[in-house]
């Protein structure tokens, strides 16, 4: 082994000495691994062995490495797995929804979001704005409550009960505005609704003065992923807009939802979103209009 310092990450000015020898031990059992034993570790990373130990220790209950109970060899956890997984698939789904992205904007001329959903929340990684003059102030990675918003109601109606009920639990149903759901029998009932006609609404329910049109996105596994949306002032979108703005977002929704590999395997249950056949990617090469200087009107709920 050829490492004999815990000098393992890049040169920084910021140093945090536990921090770094933790990730060193991570860093060996991925470069001299599969699996090292305690003395392996520390004679690697020139540590005394109750130091190497302690970190491990912590390491170990974070689910980060395991120890192999017959060879009492450590190697990395499946927590790593799936914290790179995750990270991998946001990366990839930004890039791959946002022709999407762009041709929902050119069709509706008003602002789309993307979203994931962590926890009873949803969180922007992605927005193409509109070429106007006035047009929804928000921000990627921003959080929103799930039980609000357009795009979060869309992943929840596809979630099993027990965890929209947990988020709830956690979270609560707090009273944004007049209209925000205020019991979990009305959320439960509007969660139905969202999966009968395959899109959610966000009818000033997050703020008031911004309405909402989200659909969810499904990869290959089936399982909710993310959430598209269109989102614009009130004065823009009433009650005859919004099913125009849906076409458009489910749309959207379905064609990244095979980009993602998602196919309907059967018929989908009753009230269960189905997956159209897509338009064609992309736009064109063309891209939503320049951006100027433009009144902003609230936040994005999406």
């Amino acid at each position: 082994m050829s490492h004999s310092k815990t000098t393992r990450a890049g040169h920084s000015p910021y140093k945090i000495q536990v921090l770094d020898r933790a990730l060193a031990i991570l860093e060996a059992l991925s470069q001299d691994g599969p699996d090292l034993t305690l003395g392996q570790i520390s004679e690697s990373l020139g540590l005394h062995k109750s130091t190497a130990h302690r970190l491990i220790m912590v390491l170990e209950r974070h689910k980060l490495l395991e120890k192999h109970a017959e060879r009492g060899k450590y190697r990395l956890g499946l927590k790593l797995f799936e914290l790179g997984t995750r990270a991998v698939s946001q990366l990839d789904l930004r890039e791959r929804a946002r022709p999407f992205l762009e041709r929902a904007v050119l069709e509706t001329g008003e602002t789309v979001h993307l979203c994931v959903y962590d926890d009873g929340e949803v969180v922007y990684v992605d927005k193409v704005e509109p070429g106007r003059s006035v047009r929804l102030a928000s921000s990627v990675g921003r959080r929103n409550p799930a039980y609000c918003t357009a795009v979060g109601k869309a992943i929840m109606a596809h979630l099993p009960e027990s965890q929209v009920e947990i988020a709830v639990q956690k979270h609560g149903l707090r009273q944004l505005t007049r209209k925000t759901v205020g019991t979990m029998a009305e959320l439960k009932a509007e969660l139905v609704s969202v999966r009968e006609i395959g899109y959610a609404i966000d009818n000033e329910e997050n703020e008031e003065g911004v309405c909402c049109v989200g659909a969810v996105v499904r990869d290959f596994s089936t399982d909710p992923v993310a959430a598209v949306s269109v989102s614009g002032p009130t004065f823009r979108i009433d009650a005859e807009k919004i099913p125009v703005l849906a076409k458009s977002i489910t749309a959207a929704a379905e064609s990244l939802s095979k980009e993602l590999g998602f196919h309907a395997i059967a018929e989908p249950k009753s009230g269960e979103l189905k997956n159209g056949e897509p338009k064609s990617g992309g736009n064109g090469g063309k891209k939503p209009g320049k951006r100027s200087r433009a009144l902003r009107v609230g936040s994005a709920s999406a």
